[in-house]
């Protein structure tokens, strides 16, 4: 008897987010968020993705602004589903400052607290690596007089400081879970695209790390951003911070096309234009257990719409 044709193997749009002892996997149609409750069961709930048809959404090279903020929005509100899911915020009781502020805003308390807690990442991803290397390097300005040299130093320090705070994190207990979930997830949506059932025995096999991860975008948009960073002036560093803030946008509407073209594409160039992000899931990823790939596959069930081709990449 002759062996069952084996599965096609396709590239989906089904991303992910690893968030505090769960996964929260986003589909064309639903997002859904699976937690590991503090009983050992796992609590799904689901919502509607944002429509995705939107222009801004799907024009090259204004799309990705759009998306990558869209993207930040729901990882954090799923992070903070999943916080209070798994029960850690249980026995904290909030500030006489916060109680305040709840009175004052009633049902707007929550959106004014995402606002601010996204807006200070923003601020201190600004200074760490738009900021800071710029200002340690043009000390050397004078000593070092070349302005590639100089731009390439601040380059390595970008990348080191990178480096050292993922190696930092990584070694947190609770970090160090969400970066197993990280895998989980990874290894579920592998598991979908070669065709496979979703079981642990399945997902297990395949490997955590994935060209279309978060941390891919990121690591390319740090090398877009030391690649244009070349090209401006060392004359004076605010002017020099202040260009580099204003071309981000365009920074990330470049990453964001990258990662497109290299999930859609296997070849010589996209394999080298993954391997630094692929290189860096080393930190931000590890290896699951079984229950946690469990939790995995339930929020993937939820998001896989009934016609799959509305799914492929």
């Amino acid at each position: 008897m002759s062996n069952p044709e084996k599965k096609k193997t396709i590239k989906t749009s089904i991303g992910g987010q690893a968030v505090i002892e769960g996964v929260m996997m986003r589909g064309p149609k639903v997002t859904a968020l699976s937690v590991r409750m503090p009983d050992q069961s796992i609590s799904t709930e689901e919502w509607a993705t944002p429509d995705g048809n939107k222009w801004y959404k799907k024009t090259p090279f204004i799309r990705g602004i759009f998306n990558f903020i869209e993207s930040m929005t729901c990882g954090y509100q799923s992070l903070m589903k999943a916080a209070e899911k798994a029960g850690l915020d249980d026995d904290e009781e909030p500030s006489k400052f916060e109680q305040k502020l709840r009175d004052m805003l009633g049902d707007k308390f929550m959106p004014f607290l995402e606002g601010c807690i996204l807006l200070f990442s923003l601020v201190m991803a600004l200074f760490f690596f738009a900021f800071l290397p710029t200002t340690i390097v043009n000390l050397l300005n004078g000593v070092i007089t070349h302005p590639l040299a100089l731009s390439a130093l601040e380059g390595l320090t970008k990348i080191a400081i990178l480096i050292v705070y993922l190696a930092a994190i990584s070694n947190m207990s609770d970090i160090k879970r969400v970066f197993m979930y990280h895998g989980a997830e990874h290894k579920t949506i592998f598991c979908y695209e070669h065709g496979e059932e979703l079981t642990v025995e399945n997902v297990r096999k395949y490997k955590r790390f994935h060209p279309r991860c978060g941390t891919s975008f990121l690591v390319i948009v740090l090398l877009l951003s030391i690649l244009i960073s070349s090209l401006i002036s060392w004359d004076n560093l605010w002017v020099r911070v202040g260009l580099k803030v204003l071309c981000l946008p365009v920074i990330m509407s470049l990453s964001y096309e990258c990662i497109k073209f290299a999930g859609r594409h296997d070849n010589l160039f996209t394999r080298i234009l993954s391997a630094p992000g692929l290189w860096t899931q080393r930190l931000t990823t590890k290896e699951p257990d079984d229950s946690m790939i469990e939790v995995a596959i339930a929020s993937m069930k939820r998001v896989i719409p009934e016609n799959p081709d509305e799914a492929l990449f």
